[in-house]
């Protein structure tokens, strides 16, 4: 049977794990009966008891999910904090997760974020995490506020330091989307900025990713574009036609044909769509996939949400013949390994086994 490495999943800390100074503030807390996440004057409804973690472990051992890659809360990505505020709430939620792969190191691996609004304190704290913490999954939000207070891809010159320290120490880099909301001036309603908005958000990321020559700048730092980076394998081709047809507003960049199929960029399988995880194979070959799941949310492959459970879309795929068995093996064990581990994967796999 094949071993299951999920790469995208989420936990969040029990009520009484949350500083203090964190409701105090309003910046996240949780309410007493776990049924609410709660940030300032909004709230968001805990959905299933796999948000936590003696119920994520018996979930996993139901959905026979081996090991979990946990991210770090995306409420957390501390867009708009102030130096000392950011700095306290990351290094809560970084050691947060650096304790639940020391507890569990054959359950999971916990990465860590930084806000590159702050670099130096950014850099500091991923040379922390990895070698206080032994973390060697690093996460960075699709955008981020900069020092002019402007809205920004994190595909920018001023996070290359960041980048650059992280393909020294060879870790393996998550782009996820949030705050969405923050940045385009719509009403939110119907969901519209996790359905859509959040989608675009992961392919502005990878558009300037790629523009900038970063696969190649950056060759030991291993990508995964959160939700497969469904609008931008959509929108391949209109990339390309803009680059081709004013190439006055491209000068330097690299034309997006280049980095189809880039040995260190991934594309994890949470699309909900078979069709669109086949068009993530046709563009990047099937190397490049990993299995993802997004859990516990109700946007991740959940069995509480109807017609769902962990790992539908893969087996649909393999129902409809868009990949073979031996490629659903590859999605969720040794693609997820070349990712999250490069060359330390024997490492990796001894603490997990």
């Amino acid at each position: 049977m094949t071993k299951k490495i999920n790469s995208h999943a989420h936990l969040l800390p029990y009520p009484s794990q949350i500083p203090a100074f964190m409701r105090e503030k309003k910046l996240f807390w949780l309410t007493n009966d776990q049924k609410f996440m709660c940030q300032a004057n909004w709230q968001r409804p805990i959905t299933d008891p796999s948000f936590f973690l003696e119920e994520k472990l018996l979930w996993m051992e139901k959905n026979k999910i081996d090991h979990e890659i946990v991210l770090n809360l995306s409420q957390l990505y501390c867009n708009g904090f102030d130096k000392q505020t950011t700095k306290d709430v990351i290094r809560f939620q970084n050691d947060f997760n650096a304790q639940i792969q020391a507890d569990h190191p054959t359950k999971f691996t916990g990465g860590f974020v930084v806000n590159p609004r702050y670099i130096d304190d950014a850099i500091n704290e991923i040379k922390r995490c990895v070698s206080d913490n032994n973390q060697a999954l690093l996460c960075l939000p699709t955008h981020f506020i900069d020092k002019n207070n402007d809205w920004c891809s994190i595909a920018h010159p001023d996070v290359e330091p960041i980048f650059s320290l992280a393909d020294t120490l060879n870790l393996a880099l998550e782009i996820h989307p949030y705050d969405a909301e923050k940045i385009i001036q719509l009403k939110n309603i119907n969901w519209r900025f996790h359905l859509i908005w959040m989608c675009a958000q992961t392919a502005d990321a990878y558009h300037f990713y790629t523009l900038n020559n970063y696969p190649e700048k950056y060759p030991n730092l291993r990508v995964s574009f959160a939700h497969g980076n469904q609008f931008g394998q959509m929108g391949h081709g209109r990339r390309v036609q803009g680059f081709v047809g004013r190439p006055d507003l491209f000068e330097g960049k690299t034309n997006p044909d280049v980095h189809l199929k880039s040995s260190n960029l991934f594309f994890d399988t949470l699309v909900h769509d078979p069709y669109a995880l086949r068009m993530i194979k046709d563009r990047q070959g099937i190397s490049q996939i990993i299995a993802g799941l997004d859990d516990p949310y109700p946007l991740g492959e959940m069995e509480s949400v109807k017609n769902s459970y962990p790992g539908k879309v893969i087996d649909d795929a393999l129902n409809m013949e868009f990949i073979t068995q031996e490629e659903k093996k590859q999605i969720w064990y040794d693609n997820v390994i070349r990712w999250i581990a490069g060359p330390n994967h024997l490492s990796f796999l001894e603490r997990i086994q």
